[in-house]
């Protein structure tokens, strides 16, 4: 096993145990940043940063049992195209390019929000880290907020672990996104193992994750990851086809 993502796994691990000790859940925030070269294309079994890549889900099982009353479609698109995010590492302000993955969402075939997603890989581990995002809101065809957005190196927002890349670790608890007062996405590892049957397969091998943020307490969101695929399921939006 490779070095650092050995101590990366016990880092998560020693936070784990402390959490337990100390009878609070506390979620990690601070990352090896330093210890990572950082690539725009890479080999995460849950998140592939592969240039042309798609993901398509909506929420039509939902729609048709009565459940939902808008249809909601999206679709998740790895950009030829990169960004570079500037902010410190170490006490040294560092520039990192990050690789641009697009999501566009859309309610009952109306645009409703394009999002223009920073990610990169550490090589070592595979781990993939978000640095921040641009966000476009629509009504009626035109945009109406920016809400959400945030990047790295500005206002005090840090990078956060989007999702490791290796050992998937249950009771590992991490900041997905760290900016004060804008987004502080936050991960719980619930489930693995799992077998999952949507519109583009059956999966095995899966692993569940609880989403929650102290911006909007009792919130909870589960996502449902599948490894060389990605996310299958969020909420009740259900993965439809990849398109490689």
């Amino acid at each position: 096993m490779n070095r650092q993502f050995t101590c990366f796994a016990l880092f998560l691990a020693l936070a784990i145990s402390g959490t337990a000790m100390a009878g609070t859940k506390k979620f990690t925030k601070k990352f090896p940043l330093g210890d990572c070269v950082f690539v725009t294309e890479g080999q995460n079994p849950y998140f592939k940063l592969q240039i042309g890549r798609e993901l398509h889900l909506d929420n039509a099982a939902c729609v048709d049992a009565g459940n939902c009353d808008e249809l909601e479609e999206v679709i998740i698109t790895v950009l030829d195209e990169t960004r570079v995010v500037t902010f410190e590492i170490d006490g040294v302000m560092t520039p990192v390019t990050t690789r641009v993955v697009e999501e566009n969402e859309s309610v009952d075939g109306q645009l409703a929000e394009v999002s223009r997603n920073f990610f990169a890989e550490c090589q070592a581990t595979r781990d993939v880290y978000y640095f921040g995002e641009e966000v476009d809101d629509y009504e009626n065809g035109q945009i109406v907020s920016h809400e959400g957005e945030w990047e790295a190196g500005v206002e005090d927002a840090t990078p956060g672990l989007f999702i490791p890349g290796g050992a998937f670790l249950l009771g590992s608890r991490y900041y997905q996104e760290f900016a004060p007062g804008i987004a502080k996405d936050r991960a719980e590892h619930v489930k693995a193992g799992l077998t999952m049957d949507v519109p583009a397969g059956t999966f095995e091998d899966c692993v569940k994750i609880k989403e929650t943020t102290p911006l909007e307490e009792g919130e909870v969101d589960f996502k449902f990851y599948c490894p060389g695929v990605g996310i299958v399921i969020d909420e009740d939006l259900e993965l439809t086809q990849i398109v490689e």
